[in-house]
């Protein structure tokens, strides 16, 4: 038997187990990652191929090696039992209770289960207390702020689950599923080195449980913690690794360990996701856009992830392409926050803010700690120059994910729009720290040590050479340096960086008002420095554009030739008639 024999073995059996402890999103997962494992092709019949079909080009592009049935570095992983069933004990009841919670009849499911004390029963029972807190959480927030309002509601479930939990795992007569609901439990309470610990019991004793590894994954907010981990070598924890080191910004580590991932479980669609996730830090949009392309003609109703194929399409300014998504993802689903934020982008890039706004708002009403739309939310403010509004929307995004750097360059922009570029400054750094490889954000500090109140030129030519550095690609940095060292009188400098932002706009074939600015400062120089021959190139250059740039071309060029003959110049342009 192989090992991916093995790996389908394990996941059938957590699928069973998880969907009977009706932990539906970690049973999914579970499933797409089974039929994303890559058969042997011996055994690879037309039936096998019904779901996989689709994916070879993405197997292609980022399978850089055939990866055989072997871990990592010949790495053996530890097997795990698969865990052994209670069913007899309270089997009817919990039947019951489980039909009850498939209704969304939490206490309901909760009160049939008073009685009963086999595992599998205690769990089921703690968690339909949690969620019917979680739901009733939820209602007073409605009721009491609004569903964007601030509020200190709290799950009143929280404390009886704990106590309950707390004790049978000092009895030593909890489950693995009992372990992840108290380290889910812990977390919300503010209780976070504990937390990881049972979450790492959770794990170590059951690996499938992919709702586990994400909490422990939350946690790991510094790679000391992550490192710091008591982990098995179960296979499960690269599929770990990797997320968590996509959460730390470690991005060339999260590749490394997808791309192992890839060669075993080849046409899953989450990894797939999961690698034009780290792509779109990356800000490589081309090969994100492809990957998202070739994901919905494998799974054509997948409205998970693709707000941020949404992003994309957005940034490239690609209309139809967006108009296209939306349409998909509201006749897929039109009430998923996802879909609300996909619309939403539609409508922002044809400048309909305020319907954006809208679209937003609805996503937060589905899910008010939904990261995206908070942020976009904010970005749209700012369109409408509702600072305001804006500062609240990007607040509630940083209270929720830390970690996003859009919504502290967000708060940066809020603030330099009104008039506090000490604010700005802070929060730009803030966003650099997270993104450091953003060239946006280094030219936003850029501008703001510009300003009148801070005047640090040094401070601002530095932000814009890291910007340079970071494949600046709306080429702003390379001509704001030579416009300073210009200004500065230091001219051979500025003609170094004019010539670099010259070669960059030749390579990207791309013309405008820099291409002129950098044409004439050349030709100047070079006209300056005796050398007639390079000015005369950029003036012939200049030649091709029409209107007042070819006419002052036109006189520099008269004004060199004279110069060469050694006559006197005369600008007949500038007599009066």
């Amino acid at each position: 038997m192989t090992l991916k024999d093995n790996y389908r073995i394990e996941l059938r059996a957590a699928i069973r187990q998880l969907t009977d402890r009706c932990l539906y999103a970690a049973s999914k997962w579970a499933g797409e990652q089974l039929v994303g494992i890559e058969h042997d092709p011996a055994k690879f019949t037309p039936a096998n191929t019904r779901f996989q079909r689709g994916s070879s080009s993405i197997r292609r592009r980022f399978r850089t090696t055939d990866v055989i049935s072997t871990p990592i570095a010949g790495v053996s992983y530890v097997s795990t039992p698969i865990m052994e069933e209670d069913e007899i004990v309270d089997g009817d009841f919990y039947l019951l209770a489980k039909s009850y919670f498939d209704c969304r009849e939490y206490r309901r499911a909760a009160h049939a289960l008073r009685d009963q004390g086999g595992k599998k029963s205690v769990f089921l029972r703690c968690y339909a207390l949690y969620l019917a807190g979680e739901k009733r959480k939820e209602e007073e927030l409605m009721e009491l702020e609004g569903p964007l309002g601030k509020s200190d509601v709290v799950n009143r479930e929280l404390a009886s689950i704990e106590r309950e939990l707390s004790t049978i795992r000092k009895n030593g007569t909890i489950d693995p599923f009992g372990l992840y609901l108290y380290g889910l439990v812990l977390k919300e309470k503010g209780n976070g080195n504990l937390a990881c610990t049972v979450l790492v019991e959770s794990v170590n004793s059951y690996p499938w449980n992919w709702n586990a590894w994400l909490e422990l994954q939350s946690l790991c907010t510094t790679v000391d913690i992550l490192n710091s981990l008591s982990l098995n070598n179960h296979w499960m924890k690269e599929f770990f690794l990797a997320n968590a080191y996509q959460e730390l910004r470690m991005h060339k580590e999260s590749l490394s360990k997808y791309d192992y991932l890839h060669g075993i479980f080849g046409f899953s669609n989450y990894i797939q996701a999961q690698i034009a996730k780290v792509q779109y830090s990356l800000r490589e949009f081309d090969l994100v856009e492809g990957i998202f392309e070739d994901l919905l003609r494998n799974d054509p109703y997948r409205v998970e992830d693709m707000d941020m194929y949404s992003n994309v399409l957005y940034a490239k300014e690609c209309s139809s392409g967006l108009s296209y998504l939306a349409h998909r993802v509201f006749m897929t689903d039109k009430y998923r926050p996802e879909s609300c934020c996909i619309i939403g982008n539609y409508y922002s890039l044809k400048g309909l803010h305020e319907k954006a706004v809208l679209y937003f708002r609805r996503a937060l009403k589905l899910d008010r700690n939904y990261l995206s739309a908070w942020t976009l939310m904010g970005h749209e403010f700012i369109e409408m120059k509702n600072t305001p509004a804006a500062v609240d929307a990007y607040r509630h995004a940083v209270d929720i994910n830390p970690s996003d750097y859009r919504a502290w360059y967000g708060l940066g922009q809020a603030y330099e729009m009104m008039g506090m570029p000490f604010y700005a400054l802070h929060y730009f750094r803030k966003s650099v720290f997270l993104q450091p490889n953003d060239s946006r954000l280094w030219i936003a500090m850029a501008h703001c040590y510009q300003t009148d109140q801070l005047n640090m030129i040094d401070e601002a030519k530095k932000c814009y050479k890291r910007a340079a550095d970071c494949n600046d690609r709306e080429s702003i940095a390379l001509n704001a340096l030579a416009k300073l060292y210009a200004e500065e009188g230091r001219i051979e400098e500025a003609v170094y960086y004019y010539k670099k932002d010259l070669e960059r706009m030749e390579d990207e074939e791309r013309e405008g008002p820099n291409m002129v600015e950098t044409l004439f400062f050349l030709a100047k120089y070079f006209r300056e420095q005796k050398k007639f021959e390079e000015a005369e190139v950029y003036c012939t250059r200049l030649m091709d554009y029409a209107g007042p740039e070819k006419e002052r071309a036109k006189s520099l060029l008269r004004g060199i030739r004279m110069e060469q003959t050694g006559a006197p110049f005369m600008d007949f342009e500038h007599f009066p008639p």
